[in-house]
């Protein structure tokens, strides 16, 4: 496996990635690759990668717009239907690879950007296959579920008094991702494990990684959801995993989409003994994960070609 830093244009804004290349000549199987909430490439992604890469799949995993090392104003700030464009260029890029097969091209998504990789599928004939780990499906349910009655008239207080100051002065508010003290302070994520599980990433592989983004973002966020697109998976394969224990996406909700997406050729992996969280923080439950992917990618990119 090798690795090339890349750039292309996604609404003229330059956005940045890594390309992982497996060692066997091309042209090879593609997977576009994105993170979730204030992610950078460099976080999590790359262990998912190398896996991908090393079975013969190479894999494309880039910083979204405002986000890592591409550029784009305003920083910070989530617009999912911005980061879904994303993912749609670097899709058009990889086409424009002779070392890439433009017939064999897969996306990937975890947590946020597990959601946009479904409404992506629905809305781009060119994906041949989706892995969507542990998504975000709908953000008011998620955010009205981990906050609490308080704490989401809290939130919501705070989204119309950003409403109304960017009226007078266009400035956006800002709010931390996560905290330590969810009684004390509000978030976007209200989970201390959260906190400890990012900061230590950003302390060790992802120091672009910023705790914060602005409370546009989440106004986005209460707005977003996938299934209204999932009658449209008609013939893409999918494998969405959930964790058993997830209480921050919520695995409930999670199960729910998945049995209304269209295609009968559709998987459905639980990790058990596990959190949201502990994907990020156990190795062998990332391992786990990494290694259900890499399977589906093969039985959908590699082995029919063989």
């Amino acid at each position: 496996m090798r690795r090339e830093d890349v750039e292309f244009k996604s609404q003229g804004t330059t956005i940045r990635g890594h390309l992982y290349l497996p060692e066997s000549p091309g042209p090879h199987p593609a997977v576009v690759m994105a993170g979730g909430w204030c992610y950078v490439k460099e976080l999590v992604q790359p262990e998912y990668a190398k896996v991908f890469a090393g079975a013969g799949v190479a894999a494309l995993v880039f910083d979204y717009r405002g986000f890592g090392e591409s550029a784009g104003e305003p920083r910070q700030h989530i617009d999912p239907w911005a980061q879904i464009e994303d993912y749609k260029n670097a899709i058009s890029w990889v086409e424009t690879r002779e070392d890439l097969d433009s017939e064999r091209i897969g996306i990937w998504g975890i947590s946020y950007s597990g959601g946009h990789v479904l409404i992506v599928a629905a809305t781009d004939p060119r994906v041949r296959c989706v892995v969507s780990n542990i998504p975000v499906v709908d953000g008011w349910l998620t955010m009205q579920q981990v906050h609490g009655a308080l704490g989401f008239r809290e939130l919501e207080a705070r989204i119309l008094e950003d409403r109304r100051k960017r009226l007078a002065g266009g400035e956006l508010g800002t709010l931390s991702m996560s905290t330590a003290e969810p009684a004390r302070e509000l978030a976007t994520w209200p989970f201390p494990e959260v906190t400890s599980a990012f900061l230590q990433l950003k302390e060790t592989v992802a120091p672009l990684h910023e705790h914060w983004n602005t409370v546009a973002s989440v106004e986005l966020l209460m707005s977003y959801d996938v299934r209204p697109f999932l009658r449209r998976i008609l013939s893409t394969p999918v494998l969405m995993s959930v964790a058993e224990r997830d209480d921050i996406t919520l695995w409930e909700a999670e199960t729910e989409v998945f049995n209304r997406i269209a295609t009968p050729e559709k998987r459905l992996f639980l990790c058990r003994d596990t959190s949201h969280m502990t994907l990020y923080s156990n190795r062998s439950r990332l391992e786990i994960l990494a290694e259900e992917g890499r399977r589906f990618l093969v039985e959908q990119l590699v082995a029919p070609y063989a």
